[in-house]
């Protein structure tokens, strides 16, 4: 079975980590590939943990729920490439591209490293549940206000990102219903998916 690709999209809240585990554990029982985890989120919390003058720009920006600017959120995506991808292994993405500048680095990336039909998966949750599943798992510093930019960001800059793939060879976008149980998201997936 060819290596293969996929890139997650979804809302905070959207139970997008849930799913990337379980296509993992999924992956890796059927045909014994090891999958690359490519997530942003991870990167930027291992760098806030560095307190460098970086890290102290970082930390602000994501605490307010702004986005970080593509130079960094690019440069900690593609060091991930580079330390762990190979032909042998399937690739997840989480928090990469989120927005259309990302998601031209991303096109170009694919093709460096020979990657062909690419999966671009969207959980789709609407604005009213992410808001309330926002809510009930804030942390202490998630205000309504950061929920509400996170939010705005996500539909503002993130979907356009997505749709950038929309008619571009060699990607593929697949929308699944993200309000429904974990494990009925996690069949649709693999449905729609072919696996």
């Amino acid at each position: 079975m060819q290596s293969q690709t996929f890139v997650f999209f979804g809302p905070a809240g959207s139970g997008k980590g849930t799913q990337i585990n379980l296509l993992t554990d999924y992956l890796k029982l059927k045909d014994g590939k090891e999958c690359i985890y490519a997530g942003t989120g991870e990167g930027f919390r291992s760098l806030i943990k560095t307190e460098n003058f970086t890290s102290k720009i970082v930390k602000e920006k994501i605490e307010k729920g702004e986005l970080v600017p593509d130079f960094l959120t690019t440069s900690i995506f593609t060091d991930i490439l580079i330390g762990s991808l190979d032909e042998n292994k399937h690739l997840m993405t989480d928090g990469y591209p989120r927005n259309v500048v990302q998601s031209e680095s991303l096109g170009k990336m694919m093709e460096f490293y020979k990657r062909e039909n690419v999966k671009v998966v969207y959980i789709e949750v609407s604005k009213e549940e992410v808001t309330k599943r926002m809510l009930l798992r804030a942390r202490h510093d998630d205000t309504s206000e950061v929920i509400l930019t996170r939010i705005n960001i996500f539909f503002n800059e993130v979907i356009p990102a997505m749709n950038y793939f929309k008619d571009k060879p060699n990607f593929e976008i697949i929308s699944i219903n993200g309000e429904q149980t974990v494990e009925a998201v996690f069949e649709e997936i693999k449905k729609k998916l072919n696996l």
